[in-house]
């Protein structure tokens, strides 16, 4: 397709190299192909988008962990390029809208990958929910008048957990409208939120920097970690690093939608992800040498959006934090369309309920319209639960984060399994004749140490810490909630595949169908 095409129609021209490739796995080209390089790098960015991510769990890391948390932010981004570099090779290898589900797809079984899938779904609405849920932690601090409901900001209070949920949903129709217009419309937001929000990160890094109140030896203090010890204060203090740094897949999730993918998506994975890992570093950083205070509390309370304010004055904080408005509304609607992407990829291989209307994609828009609309529904539902209790916020952040390492050990686990068998195969050129993204001898360790990682991390994540997550203590069901969700994830997901064997109306594409390519084929 061409970017001079009618918006009316849907081309698919014979001699485009990019159509061509998608036929070979037996798809056609149906959503608009109109995405390159920097729209592609904006995907993944905008998705991991540091301003929103760190703005929204700075003080919890600050709270649990006191100034050495800034050190489990180097070690959680080393692991995550590890997992980056493996799914820089399939992005090569398999250029494909619902990246995750495909890819697990096809270097195990179906039934696998549509777990994989299904799990990875399901963390991507969750997230939704947990982007836009961080309006609430710049929104008041910008102006008071966006606290419609109560008088206490605090996401940890009654008042500021319910205007969380309620300026969550305002949000997510925002950002559900967008996802039914053309894609080309959504690119251009994408872009040019992506480049306010690199932008708005630099300025902010740069100030924070020249209004330093101590020195960086203050990362090495562990007064804050005297609780938990050193060791339990970074395990926690993980937890921001690992919101921050995931998403770097939404590349490889828009495909189908970029021109040359196979070229293009490596790369804006792995810049994405080291793009964001680098200036979000340096924003905790900043952030901890530039706070008016360590010991007043407010920093374990209102993070970032307290030193903004108090450090640089009112009028460039206030600027600031509104740069960081623009970064959450992009993050969300980028969350949202890669959501969408898993969707519409499972649901044209006929691996969900009502899977015709999912898999519909409006000829005129290239974007399918169903699944905006059940994704914004599922997240706007999430956000309730903030009306029940103020720990829903936690709680919702870290079980996306969960849900989302074990799909990423899902693709790396069986991609380990394939390379030591010998059937993954590293050949092959792109759409330009270059040879593909490869890890080549490099490729057995760095996948090993990528699952090792992301499995200890899912463990971690989902630890059922009562301090962590039921601070308050009486809700049990919030201190096993990204369990209990897991574990309702996967039975969900079990009982619908056994319904789905004992359908004898099923309209689904054979399973057979899904993942008979050659691990490691490219048909460049």
């Amino acid at each position: 397709m061409t970017s001079t095409a009618p918006a009316d129609v849907r081309p698919d021209p014979p001699h485009d190299p990019d159509a061509g490739s998608l036929a070979a796995f037996g798809y056609r080209q149906e959503l608009h192909r109109s995405l390159g390089r920097y729209a592609s790098f904006a995907a993944g960015f905008s998705f991991i988008s540091v301003l929103t991510t760190v703005f929204q769990f700075f003080a919890f890391g600050y709270a649990f962990g006191g100034p050495v948390f800034f050190w489990a932010w180097p070690v959680v981004l080393a692991g995550q390029l590890l997992v980056a570099a493996c799914f820089a090779e399939l992005a090569a290898r398999y250029p494909l809208s619902g990246a995750i589900y495909q890819w697990s797809s096809r270097l195990s079984n179906v039934t696998f990958g549509w777990f994989a899938g299904w799990v990875m779904v399901i963390g991507q609405i969750v997230v939704v929910a947990a982007a836009a849920l961080a309006l609430q932690m710049v929104l008041p601090a910008l102006w008071s008048g966006f606290q419609l409901i109560g008088t206490d900001p605090a996401p940890t209070s009654a008042d500021g957990a319910a205007n969380a949920a309620l300026l969550g949903v305002v949000l997510l129709a925002l950002t559900t409208l967008v996802n039914l217009l053309d894609n080309r419309v959504m690119s251009v937001i994408n872009r040019v939120g992506v480049t306010a929000e690199i932008i708005g990160a630099v300025l902010i890094i740069a100030l924070l920097l020249t209004h330093s109140e101590r020195t960086p030896g203050i990362t090495f203090h562990t007064a804050g970690a005297a609780e938990s010890g050193l060791l339990g204060a970074l395990l926690v203090g993980s937890f921001t690093a690992a919101y921050v740094m995931i998403g770097f897949d939404s590349a490889g999730e828009m495909s189908e939608e970029t021109h040359h993918p196979r070229r293009t998506a490596p790369r804006t994975i792995l810049t994405a992800l080291g793009a964001a890992g680098l200036l979000g570093g340096l924003l905790v950083l900043g952030g901890l040498l530039a706070a008016p205070s360590l010991t007043d509390g407010r920093l374990a309370v209102d993070g970032l959006s307290y030193v903004l304010t108090s450090s640089l004055g009112d009028g460039v904080g206030r600027a600031l934090l509104a740069d960081v408005v623009v970064a959450i509304t992009v993050a969300t609607l980028a969350i949202q369309t890669a959501a969408c992407r898993m969707l519409f990829s499972m649901a044209r291989d006929g691996q969900l309920p009502f899977s015709r209307r999912l898999a519909r994609v409006d000829p005129r828009t290239g974007m399918p319209g169903a699944p905006a609309v059940v994704v914004g529904a599922l997240a706007a539902a999430l956000l309730l639960l903030n009306f029940a209790s103020p720990e829903a916020f936690l709680a919702i952040g870290t079980t996306c984060i969960v849900l989302l390492y074990l799909a990423y050990a899902m693709v790396t686990g069986p991609l380990l399994v394939a390379r030591l068998r010998g059937r993954f195969t590293t050949g092959g050129t792109d759409e330009t004749g270059n040879r593909l993204f490869s890890l080549g001898r490099w490729g057995v360790p760095v996948n090993a140490l990528a699952l090792l990682y992301g499995l200890f991390m899912t463990v971690n994540l989902a630890w059922p810490r009562a301090a962590v997550y039921d601070p308050a203590g009486g809700h049990w069901y919030f201190q096993y909630f990204t369990v209990l969700f897991l574990g309702v994830t996967v039975i969900a997901g079990v009982g619908f595949r056994a319904y789905r064997r004992r359908s004898a109306a099923s309209t689904a594409v054979p399973e057979a169908a899904v993942g008979e390519a050659p691990v490691g084929e490219a048909a460049g």
